[in-house]
Protein backbone atom coordinates (compact mmCIF):
# COMPACT_ATOMS: atom_id res chain seq x y z
CA UNK A 1 0.00 0.00 0.00
CA UNK A 2 2.86 2.42 0.78
CA UNK A 3 4.40 1.85 -2.68
CA UNK A 4 1.12 2.83 -4.33
CA UNK A 5 0.73 6.00 -2.30
CA UNK A 6 4.35 7.00 -3.13
CA UNK A 7 3.60 6.39 -6.82
CA UNK A 8 0.41 8.42 -6.55
CA UNK A 9 2.31 11.30 -4.98
CA UNK A 10 4.86 11.23 -7.82
CA UNK A 11 2.04 11.21 -10.40
CA UNK A 12 0.30 14.11 -8.63
CA UNK A 13 3.53 16.13 -8.54
CA UNK A 14 4.16 15.43 -12.22
CA UNK A 15 0.57 16.37 -13.08
CA UNK A 16 0.89 19.66 -11.16
CA UNK A 17 4.17 20.51 -12.93
CA UNK A 18 2.67 19.66 -16.34
CA UNK A 19 -0.48 21.70 -15.65
CA UNK A 20 1.65 24.64 -14.45
CA UNK A 21 3.77 24.37 -17.63
CA UNK A 22 0.69 24.33 -19.87
CA UNK A 23 -0.86 27.28 -18.03
CA UNK A 24 2.39 29.26 -18.19
CA UNK A 25 2.82 28.48 -21.89
CA UNK A 26 -0.75 29.60 -22.59
CA UNK A 27 -0.14 32.90 -20.77
CA UNK A 28 2.96 33.45 -22.91
CA UNK A 29 1.01 32.70 -26.09
CA UNK A 30 -1.62 35.27 -25.07
CA UNK A 31 1.05 37.87 -24.28
CA UNK A 32 2.80 37.14 -27.59
CA UNK A 33 -0.49 37.60 -29.46
CA UNK A 34 -1.04 40.91 -27.64
CA UNK A 35 2.39 42.06 -28.86
CA UNK A 36 1.51 41.01 -32.43
CA UNK A 37 -1.79 42.89 -32.19
CA UNK A 38 -0.07 46.02 -30.87
CA UNK A 39 2.47 45.75 -33.68
CA UNK A 40 -0.38 45.50 -36.20
CA UNK A 41 -1.77 48.76 -34.82
CA UNK A 42 1.64 50.43 -35.21
CA UNK A 43 1.91 49.23 -38.80
CA UNK A 44 -1.64 50.42 -39.47
CA UNK A 45 -0.88 54.03 -38.55
CA UNK A 46 2.42 54.00 -40.43
CA UNK A 47 0.52 52.69 -43.46
CA UNK A 48 -2.05 55.47 -43.07
CA UNK A 49 0.78 58.00 -43.23
CA UNK A 50 2.27 56.29 -46.29
CA UNK A 51 -1.14 56.36 -47.98
CA UNK A 52 -1.51 60.11 -47.40
CA UNK A 53 1.86 61.00 -48.91
CA UNK A 54 1.01 60.45 -52.61
CA UNK A 55 -1.98 62.79 -52.24
CA UNK A 56 0.21 65.36 -50.50
CA UNK A 57 2.86 65.14 -53.22
CA UNK A 58 0.23 65.43 -55.96
CA UNK A 59 -1.31 68.49 -54.28
CA UNK A 60 2.08 70.15 -53.88
CA UNK A 61 2.99 69.43 -57.52
CA UNK A 62 -0.33 70.80 -58.73
CA UNK A 63 -0.26 74.07 -56.81
CA UNK A 64 3.32 75.25 -56.91
CA UNK A 65 6.44 75.11 -59.01
CA UNK A 66 8.00 73.18 -56.18
CA UNK A 67 11.60 72.09 -55.54
CA UNK A 68 11.76 68.72 -57.23
CA UNK A 69 14.55 67.43 -54.97
CA UNK A 70 12.36 67.88 -51.88
CA UNK A 71 9.50 65.93 -53.48
CA UNK A 72 11.91 63.25 -54.71
CA UNK A 73 13.31 62.86 -51.19
CA UNK A 74 9.81 62.36 -49.78
CA UNK A 75 8.87 59.85 -52.48
CA UNK A 76 12.10 57.87 -52.01
CA UNK A 77 11.80 57.91 -48.22
CA UNK A 78 8.20 56.68 -48.49
CA UNK A 79 9.28 53.84 -50.79
CA UNK A 80 12.03 52.78 -48.41
CA UNK A 81 9.74 53.02 -45.37
CA UNK A 82 7.06 50.85 -46.97
CA UNK A 83 9.62 48.25 -48.05
CA UNK A 84 11.07 47.90 -44.55
CA UNK A 85 8.76 45.55 -42.67
CA UNK A 86 9.00 43.37 -39.59
CA UNK A 87 7.42 40.05 -38.84
CA UNK A 88 6.11 40.30 -35.25
CA UNK A 89 7.60 36.88 -34.50
CA UNK A 90 11.08 38.23 -35.30
CA UNK A 91 11.02 41.52 -33.40
CA UNK A 92 14.73 41.86 -32.68
CA UNK A 93 16.55 45.06 -31.73
CA UNK A 94 18.26 45.09 -35.16
CA UNK A 95 15.04 44.59 -37.14
CA UNK A 96 13.14 47.22 -35.16
CA UNK A 97 16.06 49.62 -35.47
CA UNK A 98 16.09 49.25 -39.27
CA UNK A 99 12.32 49.77 -39.39
CA UNK A 100 12.52 52.78 -37.10
CA UNK A 101 15.37 54.29 -39.15
CA UNK A 102 13.34 54.04 -42.37
CA UNK A 103 10.32 55.63 -40.66
CA UNK A 104 12.48 58.37 -39.12
CA UNK A 105 13.93 59.17 -42.56
CA UNK A 106 10.39 59.55 -43.90
CA UNK A 107 9.47 61.81 -40.97
CA UNK A 108 12.54 63.97 -41.63
CA UNK A 109 11.70 64.22 -45.35
CA UNK A 110 8.15 65.25 -44.53
CA UNK A 111 9.50 67.82 -42.07
CA UNK A 112 11.74 69.31 -44.77
CA UNK A 113 8.76 69.40 -47.14
CA UNK A 114 6.69 71.32 -44.60
CA UNK A 115 9.51 73.82 -44.07
CA UNK A 116 9.83 74.44 -47.81
CA UNK A 117 6.04 74.84 -48.11
CA UNK A 118 6.34 78.01 -46.00
CA UNK A 119 7.78 79.75 -49.10
CA UNK A 120 4.55 79.17 -51.05
CA UNK A 121 1.59 81.15 -49.68
CA UNK A 122 -0.71 79.88 -52.43
CA UNK A 123 0.03 76.30 -51.33
CA UNK A 124 -0.52 77.08 -47.65
CA UNK A 125 -3.91 78.60 -48.58
CA UNK A 126 -4.97 75.54 -50.63
CA UNK A 127 -7.79 73.67 -48.84
CA UNK A 128 -6.67 70.25 -50.07
CA UNK A 129 -3.18 70.87 -48.75
CA UNK A 130 -4.49 72.13 -45.40
CA UNK A 131 -6.65 69.02 -45.05
CA UNK A 132 -3.78 66.69 -45.92
CA UNK A 133 -1.48 68.54 -43.55
CA UNK A 134 -4.03 68.19 -40.73
CA UNK A 135 -4.44 64.47 -41.49
CA UNK A 136 -0.67 63.98 -41.43
CA UNK A 137 -0.37 65.80 -38.11
CA UNK A 138 -3.14 63.63 -36.67
CA UNK A 139 -1.44 60.52 -38.03
CA UNK A 140 1.88 61.51 -36.45
CA UNK A 141 0.07 61.77 -33.11
CA UNK A 142 -1.50 58.35 -33.67
CA UNK A 143 1.92 56.91 -34.45
CA UNK A 144 3.26 58.21 -31.14
CA UNK A 145 0.28 56.77 -29.26
CA UNK A 146 0.51 53.35 -30.93
CA UNK A 147 4.26 53.14 -30.42
CA UNK A 148 3.73 53.87 -26.73
CA UNK A 149 0.98 51.22 -26.50
CA UNK A 150 3.29 48.76 -28.25
CA UNK A 151 6.04 49.36 -25.70
CA UNK A 152 3.49 48.98 -22.89
CA UNK A 153 2.45 45.61 -24.36
CA UNK A 154 6.01 44.37 -24.90
CA UNK A 155 7.10 45.11 -21.32
CA UNK A 156 4.90 42.53 -19.54
CA UNK A 157 5.64 39.96 -22.24
CA UNK A 158 9.40 40.41 -21.86
CA UNK A 159 9.09 40.30 -18.06
CA UNK A 160 7.03 37.13 -18.20
CA UNK A 161 9.42 35.17 -20.40
CA UNK A 162 12.48 36.23 -18.38
CA UNK A 163 11.15 35.37 -14.89
CA UNK A 164 12.19 32.10 -13.34
CA UNK A 165 10.78 29.42 -13.53
CA UNK A 166 8.63 30.62 -16.45
CA UNK A 167 11.84 31.29 -18.39
CA UNK A 168 12.30 27.51 -18.62
CA UNK A 169 8.96 27.16 -20.43
CA UNK A 170 9.81 30.18 -22.60
CA UNK A 171 13.10 28.60 -23.62
CA UNK A 172 11.49 25.26 -24.39
CA UNK A 173 8.65 26.87 -26.35
CA UNK A 174 10.89 29.31 -28.24
CA UNK A 175 9.56 32.59 -26.84
CA UNK A 176 12.13 35.33 -27.36
CA UNK A 177 12.50 38.85 -26.04
CA UNK A 178 10.86 41.56 -28.18
CA UNK A 179 12.44 44.93 -28.93
CA UNK A 180 11.10 48.28 -27.80
CA UNK A 181 10.74 51.47 -29.78
CA UNK A 182 13.48 53.89 -28.79
CA UNK A 183 13.60 57.65 -29.09
CA UNK A 184 15.36 58.89 -32.21
CA UNK A 185 19.03 59.66 -31.69
CA UNK A 186 19.52 63.26 -30.67
CA UNK A 187 15.90 63.75 -29.60
CA UNK A 188 17.00 64.34 -26.00
CA UNK A 189 18.53 67.67 -27.09
CA UNK A 190 15.99 70.46 -27.15
CA UNK A 191 16.01 72.56 -30.32
CA UNK A 192 17.31 76.12 -30.02
CA UNK A 193 14.72 78.79 -30.70
CA UNK A 194 15.80 82.37 -31.28
CA UNK A 195 13.80 85.43 -32.27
Amino acid sequence: MKKISGGIIVIIVIAIVVLWGVRTNNKMVTADENVAKAWGNVENVYQRRADLIPNLVATVKGVADFEKSTLTDVIEARAKATQTTIDPTNMTEENLSAFQQAQDNLSQSLGRLMVVVEKYPELKANESFKELQAQLEGTENRIAVERNKFNETVQPYNSMIRRFPASIIAGISGFEKKAYFQAAEGSEIAPTVSF
